[in-house]
């Protein structure tokens, strides 16, 4: 436990911590939780900070609790937001948790002697009365004190509702009752969760006289300044339904290079010297992204399974070689299914597939006419399975990839993936 402080200092994930914690963490194991608020269906990437904290603290001998916010979840953390939250109902709250259960368990070993432990708080918070609530718990709380965090003072303006003003007091209870039933000693979150967490706390050396600790992370963004995990589409989720496994690993691959270093150093286990070996290829061979490829492979094989990021990274290699005419042609029929899941498709059967370019390229909705294909067919800039297109040529000229799929492609930003059936 002494080394955890270390190893969570290095990988650029410690914001702030209480005083005291060092030397707490240098006498043995220790109990600590994360919580999540199952608002959602599915964790998003965003997510991975506090379970990569939560994996660490597992790692280094201590036990990790994972709160889901059963009861909190019905009322909504007001922190990073503007706006009130939509109250979900208890069935969709539910099916939220179980889902965002099996995600956890990729990350954390839910076996052995300190294995990670699921609690909900809706089994002490919804049976919880509100005039022993009040008294016992509300009364260590002065407003002045409240109005002062961050999640309370950003939301004044805009206007924060008695519900969500309290959640501050819930989550100081849930430290306290996870201490009091778990010994548990430490809160892990986001540097957004600062004032909440120490609220607790103090709600614990108030009312038992105990000493309890907070961990936090920085709050990622990427270099252009975007909250970590979002896209112009939005979140990234761990959900296959929500974001394939072809776009989460496609994120990976895209990410900025300003940023590379610290995803791999806070979402995976690399040691620093593997993590100083990939940046040295990079520097190397930057357009490999070879450091982008091992973060995509970590995260996907993980989150997906091995055969779906075998099946998304041998795609993406065929995408992004969309010039190689050899590798286009010997890809398997697995990296078109992927590819036409992802890309514009259309789909004929070899009766009605058009005899000539023209007239393929127009009907597969590549070019909006055919006097528009005409004319981007003498620009060159037409690509039927990687190789330049020739307006004069017929469709039957080309090989079928994989017995029954044609690409087409004009420029750098548009695809058609043809199925021929």
């Amino acid at each position: 436990m002494a080394h955890l402080l270390e190893e969570l200092t290095w990988r650029g994930m410690i914001h702030d911590v209480t005083p005291g914690l060092a030397e707490r963490l240098a006498k043995g194991p220790i109990t600590g939780y994360g919580g999540f608020d199952p608002t959602a269906p599915s964790l998003q990437i965003g997510n991975l900070v506090l379970v990569m904290l939560l994996a660490h603290l597992q790692r280094a001998g201590g036990t990790p609790i994972v709160l889901v916010g059963g009861g909190t979840g019905l009322i909504g953390d007001p922190s990073g937001r503007d706006a009130e939250r939509p109250l979900l109902d208890d069935a969709q709250v539910e099916a939220n948790m179980g889902q965002q259960r099996a995600q956890l368990e990729r990350f954390l070993d839910f076996a052995g002697s300190n294995a990670a432990k699921v609690v909900n708080n809706a089994e002490w918070l919804c049976s919880l009365g509100l005039v022993e609530f009040l008294r016992d718990t509300g009364k260590h709380f002065t407003v002045s004190l409240m109005l002062q965090k961050e999640s309370v003072k950003t939301r004044l303006e805009s206007g924060i509702s008695f519900t969500e003003f309290t959640y501050m007091l819930l989550q100081g209870y849930d430290f306290l009752h996870l201490y009091r039933t778990h010994g548990c000693e430490l809160q892990l979150g986001g540097s957004d969760q600062w004032g909440n967490i120490t609220a607790g706390a103090d709600l614990i050396r108030r009312i038992e006289g105990g000493s309890a600790h907070a961990l936090c992370a920085p709050l990622i963004t990427t270099s252009s300044g975007v909250k970590f995990g979002k896209t112009a589409e939005g979140a990234v989720w761990l959900d296959a339904e929500m974001t394939s496994p072809y776009k989460f690993y496609q994120f990976w691959i895209n990410a900025d290079d300003r940023d590379i270093e610290s995803y791999l150093k806070i979402l995976t286990f690399k040691s620093s010297d593997e993590i100083a070996g990939l940046l040295e290829e990079h520097h190397a061979d930057p357009g490999a992204r070879i450091p982008h490829r091992a973060l995509a492979k970590d995260l996907t094989e993980r989150i997906h399974g091995a055969d779906a990021e075998a099946r998304v990274a041998s795609a993406s290699r065929v995408f992004f070689n969309r010039q190689n005419v050899e590798t286009i042609k010997s890809a398997p029929v697995e990296v078109w299914k992927t590819l036409e899941s992802e890309l514009p498709s259309w789909t004929t059967s070899r009766d009605d597939l058009p005899s000539t370019v023209v007239d393929l390229i127009a009907a597969a909705g590549l070019t909006d006419s055919k006097a528009d294909a005409r004319r981007q067919l003498q620009q060159g800039g037409v690509y039927i399975n990687g190789e330049r297109a020739d307006g004069e040529a017929t469709v039957a000229d080309y090989s079928l990839l994989a017995d029954r799929y044609l690409w087409l492609r004009r420029g750098k930003k548009k695809d058609v993936i043809v199925k021929v059936v």
